[in-house]
């Protein structure tokens, strides 16, 4: 078989899956009718690497056309923490994983140093999975566009608590207005979706390049990352 027929078979499979996805969170199935309707479509359960492929080929948005790297997420795929930013930076789109530049390496601290965890044992993820251009504010048909994988990754992780880093991922996670400064320092549900049958709490945080700024804000941080903690330790 040529790599072209292989291309457009693969392409068919994405298509397929995309659908998928999109059917199941419409209808906010139950993990038995979810199993049940990958039997009827001939699919396997959609995992984490399944939706990574089909983030890669999405072009259902303009971001995908100023795009080096889709940056899907990586960790921990049963992680009980969860982070989740705004969207990809420079450094990220350029290679292809969420926080790895200067703010990247003060979350990695935060992780790593103050909450004493591991980088690899949390999942970190975005709202968006390209690049606004110039680092631009998400637009609200692309967090639309693009929120079913976010979505989709926190149904397929269950984590136990989510840090919404920064005030745009607090607001998308929790589906408010209200300021990052009034939603910090307490846990909130998670209310983006109904089709998680355990809904995880959402800490929302200054994002670490807000921290970059105004490193006086770090205190703040470090109490939220306490309550987190807290709440990991219990149960």
């Amino acid at each position: 078989m040529g790599m072209d027929n292989l291309k457009e078979e693969y392409l068919q499979l994405v298509t397929l899956v995309r659908e998928h996805v999109a059917e199941q969170l419409e209808l906010g199935l139950s993990e038995a009718e979810i199993k049940q309707s990958d039997r009827e479509s001939g699919l396997t359960r959609l995992d984490l690497p399944t939706l990574d492929a089909d983030a890669q080929v999405c072009t259902k948005c303009g971001l995908h056309e100023g795009r080096t790297n889709v940056v899907f997420g990586v960790g921990n795929p049963n992680a009980a923490l969860m982070f989740v930013g705004e969207a990809p930076g420079a450094d990220e789109d350029k290679q292809g994983e969420p926080f790895v530049g200067r703010a990247g390496k003060l979350l990695t601290k935060i992780i790593e140093d103050g909450m004493k965890l591991k980088r690899e044992d949390v999942y970190i993820a975005n709202v968006l999975k390209c690049r606004p251009p110039g680092n631009r504010n998400p637009e609200p048909d692309e967090v639309e566009t693009c929120s079913p994988y976010l979505i989709r990754q926190i149904e397929l992780i269950q984590p136990k608590v989510m840090v919404a880093l920064g005030s745009f991922a607090a607001k998308t996670l929790l589906n408010t207005t209200t300021n990052i400064s009034a939603l910090r320092g307490k846990l909130h549900p998670y209310t983006l979706s109904d089709t998680i049958e355990n809904p995880p709490k959402v800490m929302p945080t200054y994002h670490p390049a807000y921290l970059l700024r105004n490193p006086n804000a770090k205190r703040d941080v470090w109490e939220d990352m306490k309550i987190v903690l807290e709440c990991l330790s219990n149960g």
